[in-house]
């Protein structure tokens, strides 16, 4: 309402021939978003800026690998061999080679975790039907309890 209201205005300063004002809101204020700096000025095309740029922002190319990342890039099929990897490369490639690891991690993590549920599964099953694990734990401890017994029993003869 407020940005409508305020057009109005500037269009019928324009249209009397006044000169055209900004309207007193901002506008972000009006709900659109601040218009961005332009590049077109001389300072921006200096030569010193672009080095600047190249400080804030990655530039492809620009990533020397790790070990680790080789290893990353090999496993994910990339490369086949550490001698293929370039010296240096872009960070949008070591990226799509960490997501690709991470997921082929997860897999091979919920392939164990399934693997691990049969095993408890099946050695489950092996015990007897009237054993559980509390009468197991209450027979482990008695036992230590009479071993104790007995140490103590030797140590005062």
């Amino acid at each position: 309402m407020l940005a409508a209201a305020g057009s109005r205005v500037c269009l019928a300063r324009l249209l009397a021939g006044g000169q055209l004002q900004v309207p007193l809101l901002r506008p972000a204020a009006r709900g659109i978003p601040a218009p961005a700096a332009s590049s077109s000025s001389a300072q921006d095309r200096s030569p010193g800026a672009g080095s600047s740029a190249e400080k804030i922002y990655k530039i492809p190319g620009k990533y020397r690998p790790s070990k680790f990342d080789k290893k990353i890039l090999m496993w994910t099929g990339r490369f086949k061999t550490e001698e293929e990897i370039p010296s240096r490369i872009s960070p949008e490639m070591l990226d799509f080679a960490r997501n690709k690891a991470r997921v082929k991690t997860c897999y091979i993590m919920i392939g164990l975790t399934i693997i691990a549920c049969f095993a408890v599964i099946a050695s489950a099953r092996r015990t007897e039907h009237h054993e559980s694990l509390t009468s197991w734990n209450l027979a482990k401890k008695a036992k230590w309890r009479e071993e104790a017994a007995i140490l103590a029993e030797s140590k005062t003869k």
